[in-house]
């Protein structure tokens, strides 16, 4: 019963991350990908966590690390994207100390590999580490330890989800992932994604769950949506994704 309570307690701190909450978020945007980047610190200890951070708005990024008071321990990122270059190889640069972190099977280079299960920890939380492929085959989910968050990257977005059509992908294996490791969380858990298109920041659980106009069909209902949306090619691919496979291990530019 105490540990019951306990761990309700902790939920109900963790979804406020104002002033007197014991964990920090910021959301940001860069507007060319319109990739959301999350930093997440512990008060506390002052440890953090960046995830999906992009090339061009590191600079930005590291500058609230610094402003804020925190100590950078990784920049992670959910996959290896295709519309933007990590910010990973430059953090390492302007804040010594700082690791970074992509799913082993990305293929992609790193500091630290991770796998399904696995949790990294900053202060006095953790994030669980889910892998959700299928837009990637290297895709994972990262979710707060009060599961009272889960950081989606691309497998799953606000009334939408990653394509399927390239590096990789198969739409079958994304609807089973996102229903099996992101659908069976709490209904209140906030879904933060790696993008959104239509000014939207956050979403539930629950609302994906019972309002995604995608992920809401059968299994083969979603994989005939999937063959048959014609998106056009990212533009950065050819650029990203060979950068991105040095992810955060490369030269950043002068």
């Amino acid at each position: 019963m105490a540990a019951a309570a306990l761990r309700v307690s902790g939920r109900q701190l963790s979804q406020h991350s104002g002033a007197g909450a014991p964990i920090l978020l910021r959301q940001m945007f860069e507007p060319k990908s319109c990739t959301y980047t999350y930093l997440l610190g512990d008060r506390a200890s002052r440890e953090a966590i960046l995830i999906d951070p992009v090339l061009e708005t590191a600079p930005r990024d590291a500058q609230l690390v610094r402003e804020l008071g925190l100590r950078l321990l990784y920049a992670v990122n959910t996959h290896c994207h295709a519309d933007h270059v990590t910010g990973s190889g430059l953090l390492r640069s302007l804040l010594p100390g700082c690791q970074s972190v992509i799913s082993r099977l990305s293929g992609a280079q790193a500091d630290l590999h991770i796998e399904d299960g696995q949790s990294i920890h900053f202060g006095r939380f953790a994030l669980e580490i889910r892998a959700s492929p299928g837009h990637t085959p290297g895709c994972v989910t990262f979710v707060l330890n009060d599961h009272s968050m889960a950081f989606t990257g691309d497998a799953l977005l606000i009334r939408g989800c990653g394509r399927t059509d390239f590096q990789q992908g198969c739409a079958k294996t994304l609807y089973r992932s996102v229903h099996e490791k992101i659908f069976t969380l709490p209904g209140d858990c906030l879904v933060y994604p790696a993008h959104d298109y239509h000014g939207l920041t956050v979403s539930t659980v629950e609302e994906e769950r019972t309002l995604n106009p995608r992920l809401t069909l059968s299994c083969e209902e979603f994989v005939k949506v999937m063959d048959n949306l014609n998106l056009p090619r990212p533009k950065q691919i050819d650029v990203a994704v060979p950068a991105n496979m040095r992810c955060g291990v490369q030269t950043p530019p002068s």
